[in-house]
């Protein structure tokens, strides 16, 4: 017996004309997947080629990944199809970022994240248009993998130091200025959503909250759901901050050409920061941005609102991570 060199996988060492059963059987194989040519010509006589990405055997809460590109030869196998067959959609079967590099080149991309054992009726009522997809991305997807704020998680001397701080996930992508794949939030359906009018109350209610309302318009053909998004930001403070957060989000669903609002409700505890001299929650008085949009990449509407200052005390600060 002896280990792949690539898997570290046991293999039986038996030679064909002094090479591995691996070599004579399954080379040919993964040659023809990482090029994608035993694709082409089916992809070619469809109406519409679907191509499943990534399985559970290359992700899992394990082991950690090594790299965030699709395993094996599959960047290929979508690369050839796709150009084959505009009219493909790549099913993503994976539950964390992936980089995308064929996705300008493709029809659509529709992310499953492991749906278990029922999955492939769920994806097929997807694809057939008898379900919507409706879900939005919990993470910010990466164009290059040198893009990611946070790329190394190796711990030195058995230490995972959290550099980042309070400049998690898209905060992070917000703080450098890059511009991923796709951003914390995003997600499309049916619907083609136009983001009208954002207006907010001119005071805080007695309970600290703010109500915040959102207008928009499905200009899609089909009846669709969107999730609308609240971030807010405050550029100038004496506080360190994210460039924005999210702060709230809210479901709509609306016909073709029909207008529909959304009443949000923002927390006292949004427009606060822990002072640790002071062990209290404190508002910063002064200007607080309210952005609204379908992702934290894409924020059309905004308004102003100026919470009183106000504190709140605890008994213990907040746990650390």
């Amino acid at each position: 017996m002896a280990n792949d060199s690539e898997t570290g996988r046991p293999t039986v060492g038996v030679r064909v004309d002094g090479r591995t059963l691996r070599e004579v059987y399954l080379a040919p194989f993964e040659a023809a997947v990482r090029a994608g040519v035993w694709a082409v010509e089916p992809a070619r006589a469809a109406d519409v080629a679907v191509v499943v990405g990534t399985t559970d055997e290359h992700e899992s809460e394990g082991f950690d990944r090594s790299g965030l590109e699709l395993p094996g030869g599959q960047d290929a196998l979508v690369a050839a199809v796709a150009a084959a067959n505009p009219r493909t959609v790549v099913v993503v079967n994976a539950g964390s970022p992936v980089l995308l590099p064929w996705r300008e080149r493709v029809g659509a991309v529709l992310t499953c994240w492991f749906p278990g054992q029922e999955g492939g009726h769920a994806l097929a009522d997807v694809l057939l248009g008898r379900v919507e997809p409706g879900g939005r991305l919990p993470t910010t997807w990466p164009d290059a993998a040198a893009d990611c704020p946070v790329y190394s998680t190796v711990p030195a001397g058995g230490r995972l130091e959290y550099a980042e701080g309070l400049h998690l996930g898209h905060r992070g992508w917000l703080r450098s200025g890059r511009v991923p794949a796709y951003w914390f939030g995003h997600g499309l359906g049916w619907g083609e959503w136009r983001y009208l009018a954002l207006d907010a109350d001119p005071a805080p209610g007695p309970d600290g909250s703010w109500a915040v309302r959102v207008g928009l318009r499905n200009d899609g053909v089909r009846r669709s759901r969107e999730t609308v998004q609240l971030y807010l930001s405050r550029p100038s403070s004496a506080v360190e901050r994210p460039v924005r957060r999210l702060a709230g989000f809210g479901r709509v669903e609306a016909g073709p050409g029909e207008r529909v609002g959304v009443e949000l409700r923002l927390p006292a505890r949004a427009f606060e920061h822990w002072s640790v001299a002071e062990r209290a929650w404190r508002t910063e008085p002064g200007a607080f941005t309210v952005l609204a949009g379908p992702h934290a990449g894409e924020l059309p509407l905004t308004a102003v609102l100026r919470p009183g200052a106000r504190a709140r005390a605890a008994a213990t600060p907040p746990p650390r991570r």
